[in-house]
């Protein structure tokens, strides 16, 4: 139950860097809306592979390579979900005519769910 906690804590820190980042990337730099998304991805998911191992699941790896498959398997499950957000909005949001929002608090539910569990027996086993 711990780790549930502090996955939630750092989810919402994870939202937190994502956006002070875009904003960085978009009104301070001044880089393009498509540019800053990307640049705010990559280090909201860095910051949330960072907290995930040391503190969430505790990883063992402990040379460069074990750290590199891990996070590279962050990095895949994260674009995984990321594209079944995407995927879940437009079956039920374009074609279906659901709810938006609903669909997007639900498909947000899964992307959490599925993020967890891949990161607990795929990822920091």
């Amino acid at each position: 139950m711990q780790s549930v906690i502090l996955y939630l804590i750092f989810g919402v820190l994870k939202t937190l860097v994502n956006i002070l980042a875009y904003w960085l990337a978009a009104h301070v730099l001044g880089l393009g809306v498509t540019a800053s998304v990307i640049i705010a991805w990559i280090l909201a998911v860095l910051f949330a592979y960072f907290t995930n191992r040391k503190w969430v699941f505790i990883s063992n790896a402990n040379n460069s390579r074990e750290i590199l498959r891990e996070l590279g398997a962050f990095f895949a499950c994260r674009i995984f979900t990321g594209v079944l957000d995407i995927l879940l909005m437009y079956i039920f949001v374009t074609l279906l005519n659901f709810n938006d929002l609903l669909i997007k608090a639900l498909s947000n539910i899964a992307v959490i769910i599925l993020n967890y569990l891949g990161s607990k027996f795929l990822i920091f086993k």
